[in-house]
């Protein structure tokens, strides 16, 4: 009789799983009804972390690979990985409108986001790439208005104008010089922006049904699918025999960190927190590049620049602090 007991307790004891697979592991929807965590914060402080240094290893990167190269190597390689990834855990079916969301996400990114803003930078300059970049919260702000129906508090709208008014601080408070001229490449950066906030108001729609594995796996799968013919198309003009090793250090890096790990992390904290309030946060990526850029490649920051930078940071902060007393239900009721 005790032996039956003890089988029974071991029957029913709960399974402890790592709190961070479980987020990839479970319907958006069910994790949505959580309070946001300091595992939230720090997923988002990790994307945003190794998106800013991606500018940099794209940059090294772009000394040996063309871009359409570089891009689809980036994301065929990831998609290796998340296809090892969903082949234990499952694919998503592939029907009807999942099908259908799952190729519109994938073409506003990786696909539009990566073709504009590639480019966007043959025409613009990048101090001005990164400020348009910047306005992506606001344009998130004002989708998540229209189409979840947010409401922001006082303090993260407040949040993404100071962050605003930062991001030009760091980009144009040094020695910038620009040609005319840029209309064509910063209406591309535009377009970039447009499909990054679009990508960020989906995900959030088509994370009723899916995980944020599967949608993070089909995404980099299908992207490294979108951009095969424009890598088709950009073979011959790669070297390989010019090809360095720091640019393939730099590819490795873009692979696993800025790809694989900066999405999942991403993804995470889109499941936790509100569209606009994770968008502002997209804010500290020109404030890593420049410090990435001044360790790694050798660029100064002036006084204005580091003010500009440490606004931003406190940007960031205001935009997320959520009063216990006073907190406003961000996200759609239902």
């Amino acid at each position: 009789m005790p032996n039956r007991l003890r089988s029974r307790t071991r029957r029913h004891r709960p399974v402890r799983k790592c709190p961070v697979w479980k987020c990839y592991s479970q319907p958006i929807n069910r994790l949505m009804k959580t309070e946001s965590s300091l595992l939230t914060y720090f997923a988002l402080a990790t994307a945003v972390l190794f998106w800013g240094l991606s500018f940099v290893a794209t940059k090294i990167a772009l000394q040996s690979f063309t871009p359409f190269c570089l891009i689809f190597f980036r994301f065929f390689a990831a998609s290796i990985f998340f296809g090892m990834l969903l082949w234990r855990t499952g694919f998503p079916p592939l029907t009807g409108k999942t099908l259908q969301s799952l190729l519109l996400l994938t073409l506003m990114q990786p696909g539009l986001y990566f073709l504009f803003e590639t480019t966007g930078l043959q025409y613009t300059s990048a101090t001005k790439t990164s400020l348009i970049i910047a306005t992506i919260p606001i344009v998130v702000l004002v989708l998540s208005a229209l189409y979840l129906k947010e409401r922001l508090r006082l303090l993260n709208t407040l949040g993404i104008c100071f962050s605003l008014v930062g991001v030009a601080l760091l980009v144009f408070g040094g020695d910038v010089q620009e040609a005319g001229g840029m209309l064509l490449g910063d209406m591309l950066i535009f377009g970039a922006v447009l499909a990054a906030s679009i990508y960020m108001i989906m995900t959030r729609r088509l994370g009723e049904s899916l995980t944020s594995l599967q949608i993070t796996g089909m995404q980099i799968i299908f992207g490294a699918l979108l951009f095969f013919p424009a890598f088709l198309w950009d073979l011959p003009k790669l070297h390989w025999q010019a090809v360095s090793s720091e640019s393939l250090i730099a590819l490795v890096v873009l692979t696993i960190f800025a790809t694989i790990v900066a999405f999942l992390c991403y993804n995470h904290a889109l499941t936790r927190i509100p569209a606009a309030q994770a968008a502002v946060c997209i804010n500290g990526i020109p404030l890593v590049t420049a410090c990435g850029a001044w360790m790694m490649l050798g660029e100064t920051l002036s006084l204005m620049q580091l003010a500009g930078g440490a606004l931003v940071l406190g940007a960031v902060l205001l935009a997320n602090h959520t009063p216990k007393n006073n907190e406003i239900n961000i996200s759609t009721s239902t």
